[in-house]
């Protein structure tokens, strides 16, 4: 019998896509474009830094978009509920200085993420915490002798979905569900629930 652990994709799948709510607030279209449309993470964020560059934009701009947003419906009672049966890890692509204000409504779930590079509120750059960090965070606790299940939305989670036992896409765009058709696809959170119960009884 194997320990699970449960890594989960925070925007798309807690919480709403932070980029786009900046792109509403702001009125910039162009950074609605998230990692379920651009499966390179280092040519979309390049964008958008030249973007925010562009318009002026700095760090406070969008924390103050992110300190408006709510955890998606229903998000809190499924986290409460799966944390209660198995450890849950949140491997995200966001940011430390973005994730505050929804992780404390999510009651601080644990969160690996990376790092802005900001000066004087200006974003300059970004630092990641290493290169495919959820497949190898992934690759890490399956080395640990876990049974890992993942669920993910994008292009960016696919790569820890192949690397778990089990992978779960949640929401995800037609694009993804049509290149990555080996994972079962689910839209509610009972729904997600009950793929990761039957997971962990096929781990026993």
């Amino acid at each position: 019998m194997k320990q699970c652990i449960v890594t989960l994709d925070m925007e798309g799948v807690l919480t709403p896509e932070i980029w786009i709510a900046v792109a509403e607030k702001t009125g910039i279209p162009e950074l609605r474009r998230t990692t379920r449309d651009e499966p390179d993470y280092d040519k979309l964020m390049r964008g958008r830094l030249a973007i925010l560059a562009q318009h002026g934009l700095g760090l406070s701009h969008i924390q103050k978009v992110i300190g408006e947003l709510r955890p998606l419906q229903g998000s809190k009672e499924f986290l409460d509920e799966l944390r209660s049966m198995v450890p849950v890890v949140i491997l995200s692509d966001t940011f430390e200085q973005f994730a505050s204000p929804l992780l404390r409504q999510l009651g601080w779930p644990l969160l690996l993420c990376h790092r802005l590079v900001v000066e004087n509120d200006r974003i300059i750059n970004y630092a990641l915490r290493v290169r495919e960090q959820k497949q190898k965070a992934v690759a890490a606790f399956r080395q640990m002798n876990y049974y890992v299940i993942a669920a993910g939305d994008s292009y960016n989670d696919t790569k820890m979905l192949l690397e778990a036992n089990s992978g779960i896409l949640f929401r995800a765009p037609d694009n993804v569900k049509h290149e990555f058709p080996q994972f079962p696809t689910v839209e509610t959170y009972p729904e997600l629930l009950a793929l990761i119960k039957k997971a962990i009884q096929e781990a026993q």
